[in-house]
């Protein structure tokens, strides 16, 4: 009983570490068949992948995720271009998922995304841009809360967790 108190506190305390982000592919990169390229990124890094689909996103779902854009000129020409093709949704778990997420995708203009990242090695223009990552901790939880429902995320433990996700 011990030994499984101990493992159950160490469970516990490791998963304060691990962060939830959310990884969209956006119809330019579903379109262009770059999905198992974004993914195998992620899973090489050693974040563990716990929701996916593939879905024809709503304009319902697109207003509320892009509610503070919705003033802007281009937010009409947005809404065409997310809802042109299928978008591929992704939650990923790990330390600091969030964070390195943002640093993997790259800035947002792909002009200025250096080579290595996926807006660097995949996108032409700021409009097609590949890929959305959450940009904060609070930005993922509420953006993972708009696109899956509970559950649809799965808590599940690789069989490298203890080496890839243990700090």
């Amino acid at each position: 009983i011990a030994c499984l108190c101990m493992f159950l506190l160490w469970h516990i305390d490791s998963r304060e570490n691990v962060e939830r982000t959310l990884i969209a592919v956006k119809p330019d990169g579903v379109q262009r068949r770059l999905v198992g390229q974004i993914m195998q990124r992620f899973e090489q890094r050693g974040f563990k992948l716990v929701g996916l689909k593939m879905l024809q996103v709503s304009d319902d779902l697109l207003s509320q995720h892009y509610c503070e854009l919705r003033t802007k000129p281009f937010y009409p020409r947005l809404l065409h271009y997310m809802t042109s093709g299928p978008v591929v949704a992704m939650v990923w778990e790990g330390h600091k998922v969030v964070q390195t997420s943002r640093t993997m995708v790259g800035h947002t203009n792909p002009a200025e995304a250096q080579a290595g990242t996926v807006r660097g090695d995949f996108s032409f223009h700021v409009s097609r841009n590949v890929v959305h990552a959450s940009d904060s901790l609070e930005g993922a939880q509420r953006e993972i809360q708009l696109w899956f429902q509970r559950k649809e995320l799965l808590n599940w433990d690789c069989c490298d967790q203890t080496i890839t996700c243990e700090v």
